[in-house]
């Protein structure tokens, strides 16, 4: 079996920092650690596995660090050695114990895989309490207004915004029992088809406008009450590893006002709540709030979602890193093509090559790679229903976070190669699955034994 440096040298890292010694070290010494565990490919490029437990590429043509999904070919991956001399490496790009303990969760989206019947049964319990008669019961505020009709409790609307905000890529099903169950609230009908429901992102300003709404008329007790039912329906989420970083994230937001209902008196509107709520979300689940506190980073993991999304297409000799960069290139293309020079600051030196290629020239390979008549290409057809789901949620999750950073109001049909991905699950949608997805299994699974001399670098 070919010896995979790449594989070595994670689980390694892994093992380093998840040691209870790491978090003491002075980070220079940490520094000095990591430069002893970059590679270098030969094609230049040296390779760090850091923050978020992710891996990160420099470049000779730039003396920076991006954020990179590693290479897939065995062979490159064989060839990659220690770099003589290193990269200097950025503090910011150490790993810490968070980063490798946390999981990532899923990037399925909600076609094919349903939600469990456990978890929509507890939300419609919510659901069902949320809606009895309270006098003191106040209506929908803030963004979510329009979406619901006028004589509908913001209960309702804090349940239904907890489940969007948490869901990595809001893409359901169009019977998906978790949509259905609020048609009755609903002004208009949701964006997309009787298949997909291609939903929009939903801000946490929006949760926190519900909450705002009754704080600032005095009314503490019904606004505390929303924000118990958020945090109530995150903790119904949780088990599906599509809400779990999300979800992690928002409990951890709400907990402290719960417990000490005056922490957020001094914020005036829903802008200032929003701020005070992220403040307090941990290091180690602040991977589930880029969105809103980095939308460049959000951006940036979301397509190195989509490159593991895609790892499949290296059993037919594809590059997958190249493959994201051209299915970003079509929907650009299709979508927003006057955004498409604002995206290539936020890619690295060998991505932005690719879908440049794929964007301007007609005849060049990398167009083999988009959908043609709402189909994608034979060799991007996934080899099973996973997968299948795993590529149109990270498709559309990228899709929506290039509109999100440019501006760009997300299709109501969906992104082009997004949507061709649906025709791999039609036959699949309604399959029943066990009660809990599971998490990613990866490389990222765990920590294994390393050295430790790291511990005595001075």
């Amino acid at each position: 079996m070919q010896w995979d440096p790449f594989a070595a040298i994670e689980r390694d890292v892994r093992a380093m920092v998840a040691d209870p010694r790491w978090a003491d070290v002075p980070p220079a010494t940490q520094l000095q650690a990591m430069a002893a565990r970059l590679l270098r490919t030969e094609d230049g490029a040296c390779w760090m596995f850091g923050a978020h437990a992710r891996w990160y590429r420099a470049d000779d043509s730039e003396a920076a660090w991006h954020l990179s999904a590693p290479p897939a070919a065995p062979a490159v991956r064989a060839a990659a050695r220690p770099p003589q001399p290193g990269v200097p490496i950025p503090e910011g790009l150490l790993p810490g114990p968070a980063d490798v303990t946390a999981g990532r969760g899923s990037t399925q989206a909600f076609v094919g895989p349903d939600v469990s019947r456990e978890i929509t049964e507890r939300v419609r319990g919510l659901l069902t309490e949320a809606c009895r008669p309270r006098e003191d019961a106040p209506l929908v505020s803030g963004p979510l207004r329009d979406l619901f009709y006028g004589d509908v409790t913001a209960g309702v609307a804090a349940i239904w915004g907890t489940v969007m905000w948490c869901a990595y890529a809001p893409a359901f099903d169009g019977n998906e029992v978790l949509l259905s169950m609020f048609g009755e609230f609903l002004r208009r009908p949701l964006p997309g088809d009787d298949w997909v429901r291609w939903l929009p992102p939903t801000p946490l300003e929006a949760l926190t406008a519900l909450y705002c709404e009754p704080l600032g008329r005095g009314a503490q007790g019904a606004a505390l009450r929303l924000a118990a039912l958020m945090a109530d329906t995150a903790r119904v989420l949780l088990p599906d590893g599509r809400f779990t970083p999300r979800a992690s994230a928002l409990i951890a937001m709400l907990e402290p006002l719960l417990a000490r209902p005056w922490l957020d008196h001094a914020a005036r509107d829903a802008a200032a709540l929003r701020d005070a709520w992220l403040a307090r979300c941990p290091r180690g689940l602040a991977a589930g709030v880029l969105a809103e506190t980095s939308p460049e980073d959000h951006f940036r993991h979301t397509l190195y979602d989509l490159v593991e999304a895609l790892a499949f297409a290296a059993g037919h000799g594809a590059d997958p890193r190249a493959v994201a960069a051209a299915l970003l290139a079509a929907d650009v293309h299709e979508v927003a093509p006057e955004a498409a020079a604002r995206l290539y600051p936020y890619l690295d030196p060998e991505l932005r090559r690719a879908y440049y290629l794929a964007l301007v020239e007609p005849d060049h390979p990398l167009r083999g790679c988009w959908p043609e008549e709402g189909e994608p290409a034979d060799a991007l057809r996934p080899p099973d229903r996973a997968s299948a789901a795993a590529l149109l949620g990270a498709g559309y999750a990228t899709g929506l976070a290039w509109c999100g950073l440019t501006g760009t109001e997300p299709p109501a049909r969906g992104f082009p190669a997004s949507a061709a991905t649906v025709s791999c699950l039609i036959g699949q949608r309604d399959d029943p699955l066990p009660a809990v997805l599971p998490e990613s299994t990866d490389a990222s699974s765990g920590a294994t034994e390393t050295s430790d001399e790291w511990i005595h670098h001075t």
